[in-house]
C-alpha cells in the first residue's frame, strides 16, 4: 500500500491487486461483500492516517477507482463537519468506479519493443507512449475481448510493471513519445513481426 498526501484535507492510497490478496480479498469481492469492504477501508484509513500524521474525524469522502491491471486508487477527502459532537466519530461515503485504463511502466524503450513483439498475435490498433522521470509508460485504450485483455496484461507484465500513474497525470506532466497508434507504429518501424 502506498500513500500520498495531496492537500491538507485530501490524500491518495494506491493498493495493488497483490496487496488486496494479502488482505484476503479478490477484485470481485469489492463489488459484493459490503461488510468486509467497509472493514478494509477502515483499516486502510487508519494505516494512512498514521503514516501521514493525519487525524481523521467527521465525514470522509472515499472515491475508489479500480484499474484493470494496476489495482486501485483510493482518493480520500476529509470534509469538515461542524455538527459532529463526537471527536471519535468517522463516517465514510464510499464510491466505487472501474476504469478500463491499461497503463504499464517500462524502464527502457527496448522493453516496449520486446513487449510489442510478444503481443503481436493480438490485434491492437491503439496505444500511447509517454516519458516521465526517465521511464516509459504505455497506455492502451480499452481492449474489447476480455480473454485477449487478460493475456495481454499477463504478457506486458513480464516486461513492465503496472503503473500507479493515471493517464490524466501522464497527459499533464509527461512527454508524449507516440501520442497514438503506438503498438502499430512500433511493429512497423522495429520489425516486430514474427
Amino acid at each position: 500500500m502506498r500513500v500520498e498526501r495531496l492537500s491538507d484535507n485530501q490524500f491518495k492510497i494506491f493498493l495493488t491487486f497483490d496487496d488486496l490478496i494479502e488482505r484476503g480479498f479478490t477484485k470481485e469481492e469489492l463489488w459484493t461483500d459490503v461488510t468486509s469492504v467497509r472493514d478494509l477501508f477502515t483499516d486502510m484509513m487508519h494505516e494512512a492516517s498514521f503514516e501521514l500524521g493525519v487525524e481523521l474525524e467527521g465525514m470522509l469522502l472515499v472515491q475508489v477507482q479500480m484499474m484493470q491491471a494496476q489495482g486501485m486508487h483510493v482518493y480520500v477527502t476529509q470534509k469538515e463537519e461542524s455538527n459532529v459532537d463526537d471527536d471519535e466519530f468517522i463516517e465514510m461515503k464510499v464510491t466505487l468506479d472501474e476504469s478500463n485504463e491499461l497503463i504499464f511502466r517500462f524502464e527502457d524503450f527496448e522493453n516496449i519493443i520486446q513487449a510489442a513483439k510478444s503481443i503481436d498475435k493480438y490485434t491492437i490498433e491503439n496505444g500511447q507512449i509517454y516519458l516521465l522521470d526517465k521511464e516509459y509508460y504505455l497506455y492502451l485504450d480499452e481492449i474489447a475481448n476480455e480473454k485477449d485483455k487478460e493475456n495481454i496484461i499477463a504478457i506486458l507484465s513480464e516486461f513492465s510493471t503496472p503503473s500507479i500513474v493515471t493517464i490524466h497525470t501522464l497527459r499533464e506532466y509527461a512527454i508524449p513519445i507516440m501520442p497514438d497508434s503506438a503498438i502499430p507504429t512500433i511493429k512497423k518501424y522495429f520489425h516486430t513481426r514474427k
